[in-house]
This record gives C-alpha cells, structure tokens and sequence, in this order.
C-alpha cells in the first residue's frame, strides 16, 4: 500500500491537474504552464515519476503489490514493450503517457533500456511514440 501511495505522488508532481486528457494528447503545454515536470532527461524523468515504485536501483519491490525490477529485465529487449506499458498501463502500472511528452517518454525508455544493467541500443524517438499514441 505503501508504494502505491508514492506511485500516485510520483504521478502528482507531473502534473497538477491530476487528470489525463480525453483526446489522449500528451499534456506538454498546459503542464508547463502549471508546473509539472519539464525535464526531458531520461535520468531526471526516471527518478522523478518511475523510481517511487520501481526503486531507484530498478530493482522493483515486493510488497504490497509486486512491482517488477526493470534493471536486467528481458522483456525491455523490444523497444515497443516499454513503450506500450508507459502509454496505456498494465496492471498497476498507471499509463502516465498523457502525463509525458512524447520527448520525455521516449528519454525514460532509452534510459532505462540502456541502465540499470540493460545494453540495449536501438532507441525510439519522439516520433516513436507520437505513433503509438
């Protein structure tokens, strides 16, 4: 329960309408007009929204929930796998894609596909993820 209420703090300092946007735009410009985040660093979006629940070793937690380890995980191999969770969610994981740009979510992932013991090299774009949306 614990590290679900840091998950929804996480999601509170993105943004502080608190709410995710019907035409399933990213909120980029009303978000910086109220506050929320605007680093487009992968490390910076990653300790800031993603490390509350995942660890800042990204090595998940156990709990009162299961919250799988990111660092050395095989599943981020393909780079769409990532992507589709930050958008739409699965599970627990809230989908924080409307909360991102789609500079931001495409930085988290390729930081995260590339650290925390991961090598993987081939990175998405923005564009990447306009497309998915």
């Amino acid at each position: 329960m614990i590290r679900f209420v840091f998950c929804v703090a996480a999601l509170a300092l993105i943004t502080s309408a608190g709410t995710a946007r019907a035409d399933n735009a990213p909120a980029t410009s009303a978000m910086a007009a109220e506050g929320g985040l605007q680093s487009s660093n992968g490390e910076t979006v990653y300790h800031t929204v993603c490390q509350a629940c995942h660890m800042e070793n990204a090595k998940g937690a156990v709990g009162a929930g299961h919250i799988p380890a990111l660092a050395g995980n095989a599943n981020l191999a393909a780079s769409g796998y990532p992507l589709t969770i930050v958008l739409h969610g699965q599970k627990g994981m809230p989908p924080i894609g409307d909360y991102l740009t789609d500079v931001q979510v495409a930085a988290v992932i390729n930081f995260v596909r590339s650290h925390f013991g991961n090598a993987y090299t081939d990175e998405l774009s923005p564009a990447d993820v306009k497309a998915a949306r």
